[in-house]
């Protein structure tokens, strides 16, 4: 098999975990070759995580600050994902929903997001009415979504991009 390509088992679905670690394995490749032409270094890590790929840039042993690839409220790493995931699709001919993290930004924010969720289902139960939370990005609602159902409650988005956001309902 040659690289980019997907075995048949895989292409029919047969083979997730392959296919969602070849996706990595793209996406690794690409993110070294920017991560060349910027002249900035960094380790890469591969992992499965919830049925989707996922690839972390951390510093690496010079410790090097990697916050301009993660730019201002994490924009320049949403851009960074969507272009990954394009780099996987061109050689997969497969959507991608690999999630990128860099220096540990995603992971933080989906901590943060996890509390503000629980916070709000604590309101709404509180409270009995609806709380509504700020604007978020598709990801941010998703952390958000998973943190009030954990605490019992349903949320659902409302509005439209990029100013979507989520309700908490009592209840």
């Amino acid at each position: 098999m040659t690289e980019g390509t997907i075995s048949a088992a895989a292409a029919e679905g047969g083979d997730t975990l392959t296919r969602l670690e070849q996706e990595g394995e793209i996406a690794a490749d690409y993110l070294e070759g920017l991560l060349d032409i910027a002249d900035l270094d960094g380790d890469i890590d591969m992992d499965v995580e919830a049925d989707r790929a996922a690839v972390s840039i951390v510093s690496d042993s010079t410790g090097r600050d990697l916050s301009k690839l993660v730019g201002r409220d994490g924009e320049v790493l949403e851009a960074l994902q969507e272009l990954t995931r394009l780099a996987v699709h061109r050689e997969t001919g497969d959507r991608s929903r690999l999630m990128l993290d860099i220096a540990g930004f995603r992971a933080r924010k989906r901590e943060e997001l996890s509390v503000l969720g629980a916070q709000a289902a604590a309101d709404a139960k509180t409270s009995g009415e609806p709380v509504k939370l700020a604007p978020m990005t598709p990801f941010e609602r998703k952390v958000v979504h998973d943190a009030v159902a954990a605490a019992g409650l349903r949320s659902e988005s409302e509005g439209e991009e990029p100013q979507r956001f989520v309700v908490v309902l009592p209840a």
